[in-house]
């Protein structure tokens, strides 16, 4: 037995929608808000609240902006489209199984970084014009999709 193979005994651990609900539940009384004060007291404050000090959420200075509107586009370098076969049809899931990206999120790029010496037809979201410009010099084909 290791410190990390530690587990309670079946049946000794108690939920918590058993509180307040005398002494033999283990958090009998004052259901673990102690004796008095404000926070035992129904109507306590909101998580966050210091006392009427100005809270730090309200203290830090805000910056910059964030659009609710943007799209997580995954950007992939040609030179990566190398690992498929001459010929290939090469769309997002591909390059997802090929290792190529770790996630897609709202779609892939592909940017032209680098040369291509395979014939590809590449399906993706959206293309750089270089990286269209290589696709269609080594013979492949670069289809937009949605």
């Amino acid at each position: 037995m290791d410190l990390h193979n530690l587990k309670p005994a079946e049946g000794s651990k108690h939920n918590d929608y058993r509180r307040g609900r005398g002494h033999a539940s283990g958090n009998g009384k004052t259901a673990g808000y102690g004796h008095k004060g404000q926070k035992a007291r129904s109507g306590a404050p909101r998580p966050g609240f210091e006392g009427g000090q100005m809270p730090l959420y309200r203290r830090l200075p805000k910056r910059g902006f964030t659009c609710y509107n943007t799209k997580d586009i995954v950007a992939v370098n040609i030179k990566s489209l190398e690992r498929f076969e001459d010929g290939a049809v090469v769309d997002e899931q591909a390059l997802l199984e090929s290792r190529a990206v770790s996630k897609i999120g709202d779609g892939v790029k592909i940017i032209g970084n680098a040369d291509l010496s395979k014939k590809l037809t590449v399906k993706v979201t959206a293309f750089s014009a270089a990286a269209k410009e290589k696709i269609e010099a080594a013979g492949g084909t670069a289809e937009t999709i949605g």
